[in-house]
């Protein structure tokens, strides 16, 4: 066999899977415009709904829940990154599931069988913290920004209010800085409570492991105090929510790696791959295929 027809036969697989790659990407990019449009046409009640965590505590205040739009297209805009929002959430598992379908023939059935958990947690996790951040984090935060208002001599003044006794400072929000405002929360938390999820996968594929990941424990920790100040708001409460959160997960993380290297540990000494320290400093026969804890396989 020549050297380009060895060549040719190569490049046949590669073709063909690119062909399906494009297939599932439209598939997957038609399933979101379909989830888009569906979310366009209940843009308004999504967005009512969005808004429920201000207009809690704004009630608790005795105000009126109006937010305004300081713009003619204000209003377009809104309605299209709901509908961007919804429409990414909706078509989500059927996006999950091309990209299941794409990579799953590649792999192992033992393979398959331990990256379809992660596939199934990941999308879980991030709802559990987009509500966390939308029912807890959302409204603590709003409740501290609108703390700074002033009212005047018509309304209930503040007991610092000072010389501007007079003056009324109130909220009068625009939809679209809200709206921006509450999916960073929503984002953000739901990104942050991956971590698990990753660290996990990671320590599947030995790239960490507990030890390692308690070594940098004082290193996360900073980490997470830096990552607490940038996407919460300079409200003590709310970072520390986050902080509290996002180090249990990381501690969580820990135990879940831990577990999956005594899983591995337990399948290898079945197996007979499993070599202690001990016995290796002994100088007994060991194969040149046996692993130490720390080796990767």
């Amino acid at each position: 066999m020549s050297q380009n027809d060895h060549i040719e036969e190569s490049a046949a697989p590669l073709i063909e899977h690119l062909t399906e790659l494009r297939q599932r990407l439209i598939r997957s990019v038609i399933a979101f415009l379909i989830g888009m449009v569906i979310c366009f046409t209940v843009a308004t009640p999504i967005f009512n709904f969005l808004t429920k965590p201000l207009c809690d505590v704004l009630a608790t205040r005795g105000q009126d829940c109006d937010l305004i739009f300081i713009s003619p297209q204000e209003g377009f805009f809104v309605a299209i990154k709901v509908s961007l929002l919804g429409g990414l959430m909706l078509s989500f598992p059927y996006i999950s599931l091309q990209l299941w379908r794409f990579v799953a023939p590649g792999l192992y059935k033992s393979e398959q069988g331990a990256f379809l958990p992660f596939m199934i947690a990941s999308p879980f996790m991030f709802l559990l913290g987009a509500s966390f951040a939308f029912y807890v984090v959302t409204p603590l935060a709003y409740d501290f920004f609108l703390g700074f208002q002033q009212f005047g001599a018509d309304g209930e003044a503040l007991p610092d209010a000072g010389v501007g006794d007079g003056l009324s400072v109130v909220f009068q929000g625009s939809a679209q800085e809200y709206l921006n405002l509450t999916v960073k929360f929503i984002v953000a938390f739901g990104l942050c409570f991956q971590l698990p999820v990753l660290l996990t996968l990671m320590g599947k594929a030995g790239l960490v492991t507990a030890e390692g990941l308690k070594v940098v424990r004082k290193y996360a920790v900073v980490g997470i105090l830096v990552l607490a100040a940038l996407v919460t708001p300079p409200d003590v409460i709310t970072q520390i929510i986050l902080f509290v959160v996002v180090y249990g997960l990381y501690e969580v993380s820990i135990w879940l790696v831990a577990r999956v290297e005594r899983k591995r540990e337990k399948e290898l000494k079945e197996q007979g791959l499993w070599f202690d320290e001990e016995e290796l400093e002994e100088g007994e026969d060991v194969s040149e295929w046996g692993k130490t804890p720390g080796s990767d396989g």
